[in-house]
């Protein structure tokens, strides 16, 4: 079985959480029935326990990116303006220019140096403190967290599931990535033409909350390895794509190998 690499945004062995394990069995959907095979491929885990607020500028980081851009950013940011406890009031009084030259790796850094700058300030206006912030996300109602981070500029609903997921540990929550957003429509396990926010609602409503946060980080794994947006290993046959006989392949023409986007299928 893989183990969970280091460079996402769950942060591999060191981000939190707990390894678990959940015995693929009779699943109730097809949903259900992806993330229990993925379950036989990757790691199993449980997640939580990431700080909240270094957790909101990691994810914010890995916005228009990959990981292997984010992550250097994330930890030159760190270097400079850590510890996480003091996270919020560290960036908040920080330069403008220097921070984004501390997270230039990530692109886009003038803009989200903005975005974290202005967060930081926000969540001390709001909460007082970064503990407190880390608090708010963790006891309070994860729908009022998600809405009240949904409220700050630059935080879209992948941010805030993300939150809620690494850093919560809140079950029930898929949040959706490109990759996601790509493989739940190639499978049909939500509409062809579906926007993010349509997938993650029809995912959460097909797999049990416990297997949701797992399902989102192998999925975006399987996507690397296997369902990639470049070509899907389905088109060097069934025994290529160890998910084959769950998928519908929308917008996939094996016969021609030629493939588009679900919406235009």
């Amino acid at each position: 079985m893989a183990d969970e690499p280091a460079e996402n945004i769950s942060g591999g062995t060191d981000g939190g959480g707990e390894f678990d394990e959940f015995a693929p069995g009779e699943s109730d959907t097809r949903a259900e029935a992806v993330v229990d095979r993925l379950g036989e491929t990757y790691w199993q885990k449980a997640y939580g326990g990431q700080d909240g607020f270094e957790c909101l500028v990691r994810t914010i980081l890995s916005q228009n990116t990959s990981d292997t851009a984010s992550q250097p950013a994330h930890d030159s940011l760190m270097a400079r303006y850590g510890p996480a406890a003091g996270l919020a009031e560290s960036l908040a009084d920080a330069d403008r220019d220097e921070l984004a030259e501390t997270i230039a790796s990530a692109g886009l850094y003038n803009r989200k140096s903005e975005v974290i700058g202005n967060a930081a300030e926000w969540a001390l206006d709001e909460f007082g403190s970064t503990s407190a912030f880390d608090g708010y996300v963790t006891e309070s109602d994860p729908i009022e967290v998600r809405e009240t981070l949904l409220s700050v500029d630059g935080v879209g609903p992948k941010t805030a599931d993300c939150v809620l997921l690494f850093a919560g540990g809140r079950g029930g929550v898929f949040p959706v990535d490109t990759h996601v957003h790509r493989i739940a429509r190639r499978m049909g396990l939500a509409p062809a033409d579906a926007d993010h926010e349509t997938v993650r609602e029809a995912i959460e409503a097909a797999v049990p909350p416990e297997k949701c946060g797992f399902g989102h980080t192998a999925m975006i794994q399987f996507g690397r390895e296997y369902c990639t947006a470049r070509k899907p290993a389905c088109l060097d046959g069934p025994e290529a794509c160890p998910l084959y006989d769950l998928c519908d392949r929308v917008g996939i023409d094996e016969i021609d190998g030629e493939f588009v986007d679900p919406a235009m299928d």
